[in-house]
């Protein structure tokens, strides 16, 4: 097991009851979770139909999302015949999204495709543009390394110290009883498909070309949330290119000017829309992805031909 100090720290604990939701009412999803804000932070309060009214999970969290308290509630769980696992859905998303806040990053709603020479291809769209099928024809294709079909994180690619530097986004914690700690851990694995040695490491952080020191480029990395094609991995990738996905007549790729990806990642990204810095936060993040990244618009048609025309393409 690595040591270390995670990313952040949840507390599980099991009370008797929780109490009705109080503070500043920020979301409410209509079904599933609400959002409040407290003083020392942040309160999500999870709900599902068959526990009724009552609130059967609740996430104390501070304002830098690093340090939480999750309180399961033992009278609405006590006659439930199933197991409820305390970091599930939405819960593990909303905590991800919420700390990349805090960061330069950003999750977005695509499929990253890295090659076997290590090239990293990010395929955005919404949900039917495609992304589960891109990644079923590039599996068909090559032999590629699928960061996921869904929800790929992108943050700046800062000078790597190695392949497990601790840096990404691949959430793995435990539930616990009364008084245990459950942490949540954020990570990195490369997904260069060849293996180096400790000269390698050392001789490729030596040899950093000035363009790099001058101006690091983006890195995507792979989510635990997956599409339709069922694909998730903890590997990472430098960024190449950006494709935003639509169905079209022909394989068409066209380049976007820089406000026009802007908009057309916004669009297609997971930011919480419920404290204006957060979107600004993500705007000014974005601006500086399409500044280091190419963007294209690509219009394509679902079968192998898809594949060539992004193979055979050049910027």
């Amino acid at each position: 097991m690595e040591t270390g100090i995670p990313d952040i720290h949840i507390r599980v604990e099991r009370v008797a009851n929780l109490s009705p939701s109080s503070g500043r009412q920020l979301f409410n999803s209509g079904s599933t979770w609400e959002l409040h804000e407290s003083d020392s932070g942040f309160q999500f309060d999870f709900n599902a139909a068959i526990f009724g009214n009552r609130s059967f999970k609740r996430l104390l969290i501070d304002a830098r999302f690093r340090d939480a308290t999750l309180q399961m509630n033992e009278e609405c769980l006590a006659g439930y015949s199933h197991t409820v696992e305390p970091l599930g859905y939405p819960l593990d998303e909303l905590l991800i999204m919420h700390r990349l806040t805090q960061e330069k990053a950003i999750e977005l709603h695509g499929c990253g495709i890295v090659r076997a020479d290590g090239t990293g291809n990010l395929f955005v769209g919404h949900s039917g543009a495609g992304k589960s099928t891109t990644t079923r024809l590039w599996t068909e294709v090559e032999d590629v390394e699928v960061l996921s079909d869904d929800r790929i994180i992108v943050r700046r690619d800062e000078v790597r110290r190695g392949a497990d530097t601790s840096a990404a986004e691949m959430p793995c914690g435990g539930a616990g009883s009364a008084e245990r700690v459950g942490v949540l851990r954020l990570r990195d694995r490369s997904a260069a498909r060849t293996n180096h040695s400790a000269q390698d490491d050392k001789a490729s952080r030596d040899c950093s070309s000035e363009d790099d020191k001058k101006k690091s480029g983006m890195r995507m990395y792979g989510t635990p949330w997956h599409g339709e094609a069922m694909y998730a991995s903890p590997g990472s990738a430098p960024l190449a290119r950006i494709f935003v996905l639509e169905h079209g007549q022909r394989n068409v790729v066209t380049p976007l000017s820089p406000s026009q990806a802007v908009a057309e990642l916004f669009a297609r990204s997971f930011v919480p829309f419920h404290r204006h810095e957060y979107v600004d936060s993500a705007l000014t993040f974005l601006q500086e992805v399409v500044d280091a990244v190419p963007v294209y618009r690509y219009a394509f048609e679902p079968d192998r031909r898809a594949i060539d025309a992004i193979l055979n393409f050049h910027d």
